[in-house]
């Protein structure tokens, strides 16, 4: 423990970086990029076998790891752990409590948040897993594996990253890299090639979690100018967004934290919230706060059978491979990226604060979220007013924007939620550039801007090359691939954070009937 953050970087080629972690992982990258676009159509083929393989062999797996984090987290939450403090007994929390939570929301979802909120329920609506298609049953059940997939189980991801990289910074001095987490299980060895190969997965599946998010978000811009403007932009026309949309945030990176991401961030919220509350008041209103309550319940009631569900006993089996196994892959692969945030944003905090902070308020807010967008979706086809299940069958891309034609001020709230969707990818590109950057630069929090350039770019150029090597199923296919094997990642860092709290915070033995007897016997000496 005695090798200090600057011992990891190095200074090479006028730039600042751990040299094995950053050339490695540049190099795994280029020859991914180049290998995608000489063969486009191989590797389409290519990523639809590996995702099938996985998803069919592996998914109970991935099921069953995130099962484990989600009992992990509430296990240190009503512990004696949890009043273990970040960063020491005499810390203090950096941000007010309302700050910490509205980052810990905006930090957590991003575009996938705008992409999914009305096109997963209307998807489930129309292809449920046991209802009949098309039935209030099936919008319940809509409902209910929606909650289930943007719920506690993606929320305890984050937290078992976040309060690993926090209580191995904060309260141990380590790097603010991945490869901390690992002390109690390596030691010094988390300075050679374990340590590495750590958090050259970390790049990897950040990066390709970001870049699936970064797809999915050019995908829904093109259908919004689609839907606007009437435009209908091709693959050529969706790698040139990327481009322009990069070279946004590429200006944000320049401009800072506190100028850029973070302003960009709190406009974020600001629309978000208005978009919610023109739905909430033009919509059903009476039936979103119905069914916001109901669907939570529904959600609880039903929570253990449907984490443990793996289609086990499903004649066609596939459904599940599709959404929950992608979900869980997905956001394991973006839990670096959210953790080292969140972890950044926390320090001074309980660990019982910051569990109860991490799982329950975001997620609360969330639900109300899919319940105003996924909702009013399901109202409007339940109830005979309007009905977008074709056209988001025809494009996923379309479902925000199909719904909000039905309302009055279309063109207004159209534009509002393309521009958010446009900030959301620019803030996901900054805020994960950062991330990437610490990693690659040995856990320096303050590498220099070229860098985040660098990564800023690189996230755009690998979003463009799934685009082109396949579209959506690609940009599932690495959110899996690499969402796998980083599972096994977080399992051990599980591990490694209990080690480390049981030695630095032993449990105080009970004593045995003999010293019991013996203390008693001292006392009545003294008298």
């Amino acid at each position: 423990m005695e090798k200090t953050r600057k011992e990891l970087s190095e200074q090479r080629f006028g730039l600042v970086v751990h040299p094995t972690v950053f050339f490695v992982s540049v190099a795994l990258l280029v020859a991914f990029v180049l290998v995608t676009i000489v063969a486009l159509d191989r590797m389409d083929a290519a990523y639809a076998a590996v995702q099938g393989w996985i998803t069919v062999n592996l998914g109970w797996l991935l099921i069953l790891l995130v099962q484990g984090f989600l009992l992990f987290s509430v296990f240190l939450m009503v512990s004696r752990l949890g009043r273990v403090r970040l960063g020491g007994p005499g810390a203090r929390p950096d941000y007010s409590f309302t700050s910490w939570l509205a980052m810990l929301f905006a930090a957590g979802m991003g575009i996938g948040l705008v992409f999914w909120a009305v096109a997963e329920p209307v998807f489930h609506f129309g292809a449920p897993p046991f209802a009949e298609p098309g039935t209030r049953e099936a919008a319940r059940e809509a409902m209910r594996f929606t909650f289930l997939h943007w719920g506690f189980h993606a929320w305890a991801i984050y937290a078992v990253v976040a309060l690993s990289l926090a209580y191995f910074a904060y309260n141990r001095g380590l790097p603010l890299t991945i490869r901390s987490a690992f002390y109690p299980l390596i030691g010094d060895r988390i300075y050679g090639w374990m340590g590495n190969l750590i958090d050259i997965l970390a790049v990897l599946a950040t990066l390709f979690g970001i870049a699936t998010s970064l797809g999915l978000g050019v995908n829904q811009i093109a259908a919004g100018l689609g839907y606007v403007f009437g435009v209908e932009p091709d693959n050529a026309a969706k790698i040139f967004l990327i481009f322009v949309i990069t070279l946004i945030a590429i200006g944000s990176v320049v401009l800072g934290l506190d100028r850029g991401v973070k302003r960009l961030s709190e406009l974020n919220l600001v629309l978000a919230a208005l978009l919610m509350l023109f739905l909430l008041v033009f919509g059903p209103t009476l039936f979103i706060l119905k069914s916001f309550v109901q669907n939570t319940g529904d959600y609880l009631q039903d929570f253990f059978q449907l984490a443990g569900w793996t289609e086990a006993y499903r004649v066609e089996a596939g459904w599940q491979a599709s959404w929950t196994v992608f979900y869980w892959a997905w956001w394991i692969a973006w839990s670096p990226f959210v953790g080292m945030f969140i972890a950044r944003v926390s320090r001074g905090r309980t660990i019982r604060e910051f569990l109860l902070g991490v799982l329950f308020v975001p997620t609360a807010m969330t639900f109300l979220w899919m319940s105003v967008f996924g909702g009013t979706a399901l109202f409007g086809a339940l109830n005979g007013g309007f009905d977008i299940q074709a056209a988001v069958q025809a494009n996923v891309s379309t479902a925000l924007f199909a719904l909000l034609q039905e309302f009055p001020l279309a063109t207004v709230t159209s534009i509002i939620g393309l521009f958010l969707v446009v900030v959301f990818f620019v803030t996901s590109s900054d805020s994960g550039s950062l991330v990437i950057d610490i990693i690659t630069s040995g856990g320096n929090t303050d590498p220099p801007v070229v860098q985040r350039v660098f990564w800023a770019t690189t996230e755009g150029v690998v979003a463009a090359a799934l685009l082109l090597g396949g579209g959506l199923g690609a940009l599932q296919t690495a959110a899996i691939t690499t969402g796998l094997p980083f599972a096994i990642v977080l399992a051990l860092m599980c591990v490694g954070l209990l080690r480390a709290l049981n030695h630095d915070y032993p449990a105080p033995r009970l004593k045995t009937r003999r010293q019991v007897f013996e203390e008693m016997r001292d006392q009545d000496t003294h008298r």
